[in-house]
């Protein structure tokens, strides 16, 4: 807590080096992120230990990594939102090392080897739909012990940090800035004494930041920047303007000249976009820039004479008749129009002037198509040689498939150190060029992810490289022809989960670029499946999963999918798997589906499923057969080449079939209390255009109601938590002691009607009285995202899905338990679950192992802090074991390895005359099958539970 605390005081005093900014909203940022430490240390529930089940093969995002040239089997990984790794055997294990700072979520990093500084830049630097903001520079000198903000707090999002390899106090930061709004702080910021203080060396202006930097090996004076203009809204994202470009220092980046003018060779003006940086030395330098510039139509290349959806935007109706059926036909099948469309009947449509030719291409138009459409040039990569004076693009021919439609994502190129002419780029696949990039080769390989965010080359071996993607960590030592995979470390990115009602229960999720999985909560989550070849977690559908329903009739009947509304039913059993996506009618506008579509199965019948677009459809089929129930229930969209205007959640009442509720990305809360006749808006007092994260029917009261909104989109960290007890008609905010942190889920507990779950971008909380107050969880969770949660009914689990740290649980039966009646008491000891005894306890099948150790949990109440003493007695109560626990007020938890003392050996054997209680090979004396008491006391009060041993 003292090392907190210090690192606390820091944070706080590192603002005195801005105070002469206005007040922006990092400072909202900082007083939660102080407000939760505080909570920490009194909320009731932070004994409550939490485990994580994994997944972690399929890892997570990584965003940079820093690897000891002297020691290569020593590295550094940072996770986009699953914090910065350490490993020293070459990355066979990990451990986590920024767990102790106020946030986790990496842009960068920097590591000076000789003094074992690390140097931490925040905030997402992709600008990806969950790239989370940061608190600025983060710095470690003793290798990620402790941890010091150093500054630059309303940055955002770190681009590049470089340091000065002869003075380590001389850092220069690259700062993008904001995501979803301008600000001041960015640009180039360089610091000579360490981070105490920094000056702002290049400002473009508040919309155009700093996403790379790079200096020449041998001369830090010479150094290059990569600017970017940008501006991303939840409802469209131009990664491109005109304050895109390159610039040079020649004086270790206190002052700048751009070099990407007119005349260099280098392209200009608003279709520049995002830039990645590789220097060789003073005067060869390479760039790979995303060009949003678009295409000459000749140089759009048809595919022999097949039919593009292209074809009909200027079509005629006169042309379109014309079309040969079969070849319609072809078109219309290829693309998944329905049955019904097929080449008479839609050419009836036509004729009839219902349908016009374009609708062919609208019905196609969606935002799945839009985000692999390619209508830009894309990536492209130059060189200099002349020190960036002037510049020649080195390939010819386009580089497709490697960007695609969202380059802002990627944009990052290495060079060789020991030959100019060996280069890397990387996109949704990593490529290599042996010749300046004239040609391109793939080195991307069958376990090796997609989409590429960072690569270490070997100085001294430039056959080895260490890659990171979006699945984690791979390296290869014969340049990319064989890779090995590292993802030891549970850093999944979660967007939803769910569970079933088998036994053992399996938990299932829905991952960024990484698909959804299933396994076992109990699963083991360690390196035992390589004996097997069996990972306990497996994989049933790709792509960005998304939410998942299960039906609780038959578990192998799932609901899933993934980005912008592409969900199947799946038959596991069978291995069936059946399209389901609702389609809108040909010449009706087309449904615009959410990134994170909701689906729902009704509680009332589970051949009854939801589906959300900007209307509510619902089948009675199992998805086979759609009808939209209700008109548009958003603000109706706006320009973008973003999906928006969408229902992002939907919640149907347990006690009633039909009382739907609806909430959107626009801000919007609808109900309809008769299955969709009729609908009513009830959110028209809530902020204006937040995103709603969740909406949830009570399972204890029909005509209430939980509904969050999330400002993330907006640059707004404040939570927005509302409650209803009339359907909506009224509210009451129950968000006020909750520290600033934008709301992902909320849930009500299935046993106790006080007991709210919260997820937020910043950790999990709890209510244990309907919201009037809240209680922190801690133990063993970090600062995490946790962007969904899921109480399991029966086995009274509770699971975090968190973004960056993969899924945790705990069990909340004492949570359910702590009713008023209980927490009014001085001490209360909750009831120990059945142990089964085991011939294993304290043995082990060979010298060279561990014995095994049983253990239970003595959970109890405590209302004051202190020392208590936990007796285990006889029914009789004769003293078998005996030690203290330092309790905190609050829940409390204490591990019992169900051992007696030899006296206490001897008592049961006298009492029980049958009993011969054998030393095991630990030395240790175990508690035989039998009933026994357990006593929690001080000197004021003493309390009593049971403990069998079967």
């Amino acid at each position: 807590m003292k090392i907190q605390t210090l690192t606390l005081f820091f944070f706080i005093a590192s603002l005195s080096l801005f105070a002469q900014q206005p007040a922006t909203n990092s400072e909202t940022v900082i007083k939660g992120l102080s407000q939760k430490q505080q909570m920490e240390t009194s909320s009731l529930v932070k004994n409550v230990p939490f485990e994580n089940i994994g997944p972690s093969v399929m890892s997570g995002r990584v965003v940079d990594v820093a690897v000891n040239p002297d020691n290569t089997t020593e590295f550094y990984v940072g996770y986009a939102s699953g914090g910065l790794w350490y490993t020293v055997n070459n990355g066979t294990t990990f451990e986590p090392v920024l767990d102790t700072a106020e946030t986790i979520i990496v842009g960068d990093i920097a590591v000076d080897w000789k003094n074992g500084t690390i140097w931490v830049g925040t905030g997402e630097n992709n600008s990806s739909r969950s790239s989370y903001a940061g608190i600025g520079i983060l710095k470690s000198v003793d290798k990620g012990k402790t941890w010091q903000n150093m500054g630059l707090t309303d940055s955002h999002r770190i681009g590049r940090i470089v340091i000065n390899p002869n003075n380590p106090d001389e850092v220069v930061v690259g700062v993008t800035g904001h995501l979803y709004s301008a600000n001041e702080e960015r640009g180039v910021y360089k610091t000579t004494d360490g981070g105490k203080t920094w000056s702002k060396t290049l400002f473009i202006n508040n919309e155009t930041g700093i996403i790379d930097l790079a200096f020449a090996p041998n001369n830090f004076n010479v150094m290059y920047a990569a600017a970017w203009d940008k501006d991303r809204k939840a409802w469209n994202f131009e990664g491109n303007g005109p304050g895109s470009g390159i610039y040079k220092s020649v004086d270790a980046g206190n002052t700048w000249n751009k070099i990407s003018v007119d005349g260099s060779g280098f392209p200009t003006g608003e279709g520049v976009g995002r830039i990645g940086l590789a220097i060789f030395d003073e005067n060869t330098l390479y760039a790979v820039h995303d060009n949003q510039f678009r295409r000459k139509k000749s140089d759009l290349k048809k595919e022999g004479d097949k039919l593009t959806k292209e074809d009909f935007k200027t079509m005629s109706t006169e042309d379109f008749l014309k079309i040969d059926d079969k070849k319609l036909n072809s078109f219309l099948k290829t693309n998944g129009f329905q049955e019904k469309y097929r080449a008479d009947n839609v050419k009836q449509m036509v004729r009839g002037g219902t349908v016009k030719p374009i609708d062919l291409a609208k019905y196609l138009e969606d935002a799945n198509s839009m985000l692999f459409d390619t209508p830009v040039i894309g990536a492209e990569v130059y060189r200099s040689d002349d020190g960036g004076k002037t510049w020649t693009k080195t390939h010819e021919d386009f580089l497709d498939d490697i960007f695609y439609s969202y380059g802002y994502y990627f944009a990052q190129i290495q060079v060789n150190p020991k030959n100019k002419d060996h280069i890397y780029i990387s996109g949704v696949p990593i490529l290599k060029s042996k010749d300046s990039g004239k040609t391109f080769k793939s080195i991307s390989a069958e376990n090796v992810h997609a989409d590429h965010h960072a690569l270490w080359i070997n100085p001294n071996n430039p056959k080895h490289l260490v890659n990171g993607n979006d699945g984690g960590v791979n390296i290869t030592y014969d340049d990319g022809e064989n890779w090995i995979k590292a993802n030891q470390p549970n850093v999944g990115q979660f967007y939803a989960i769910n569970v079933d009602n088998e036994t053992p229960y399996n938990v299932y999720g829905g991952l960024q670029d990484n698909g959804v999985w299933v396994g076992a909560h109990n699963s083991k989550e360690d390196a035992s499946w390589h004996q097997s070849g069996h990972y306990p977690w497996k994989s049933i559908m790709g792509g960005d999963g998304m939410q998942v329903q299960i039906d609780n009739r038959d578990a192998n009947i799932v609901y899933t999918g993934f980005q912008f509304g592409n969900y199947f039913r799946l038959n596991r059993a069978e291995g069936e798997q059946t399209f389901i996506q609702p389609k809108h009618e040909l010449g009706e506008s087309p449904y615009r589906f959410n990134w994170q579509t909701p689906i729902l199965l009704s509680p009332h019948n589970q051949d009854i499923i939801y589906f959300g677009g900007n209307k509510l459809m619902r089948s009675m089929n199992q998805g086979d057969d759609w009808t939209p129930i209700s008109e548009d229930l958003t603000n109706g969209g706006k320009k973008g080449n973003v999906a928006y205007g969408t229902l992002t959640t939907i919640s149907e009442s347990p006690f009633q079939f039909g009382l739907i509720y609806t909430g959107s990305d626009d801000g919007l809360v609808y109900v309809t209390k008769n299955a969709g006749g009729s609908w009513t808006k009830i959110s028209d007092s809530f902020p204006k255009d937040l995103w709603v994260s969740r909406v949830v029917a009570s399972k204890h009261k029909k005509e209430r109601i939980y509904v969050t909104l999330n400002g993330y989109r907006w640059d707004d960290f404040k939570p927005y938590v509302y409650a209803s007890d009339n359907y909506g008609e009224t509210w009451e905010n129950i968000s006020q002691n909750l520290p600033a942190s934008p709301v992902n889920v909320i849930k009500e507990d299935p046993k106790n009607e006080k007991v709210l779950y919260l997820g937020t971008d910043n950790g999990a909380y709890v209510s244990l009285d309907k919201g009037k107050t809240w209680q922190v969880f801690s133990k063993g969770l970090p600062n995490v995202a946790v962007h969904d949660l899921v109480i399991h009914p029966k086995a009274n689990d509770l699971l975090l899905g968190t973004h960056g740290r993969s899924i945790y649980k705990t069990n909340v039966e004492p949570l359910q338990i702590l009713d008023d009646e209980v927490m009014n008491k001085t001490l209360y000891v909750f009831e120990v679950p059945t142990v089964k005894w085991s011939e294993r306890w304290g043995v082990s099948w060979s010298k060279w192992f561990d014995h095994y150790t049983p253990s239970s949990i003595i959970k109890f109440y405590a209302k004051n802090s202190g020392e208590y003493t936990v007796q285990i007695t006889t029914e009789s109560g004769k003293v078998l074991q005996e030690f203290s626990a330092d309790a905190s007020t609050g829940l409390n938890y204490t591990e019992y390895d169900l051992t007696i003392t030899e006296k206490g050996k001897n008592i049961l054997e006298k009492e029980f005359e049958e009993e011969e209680i054998s030393e095991r090979k630990n030395g240790s004396y175990y508690l035989p099958v039998g009933v026994y008491q357990i006593e929690v006391f001080n000197s004021k009060n003493r309390e009593k539970s049971t403990l069998e041993v079967k």
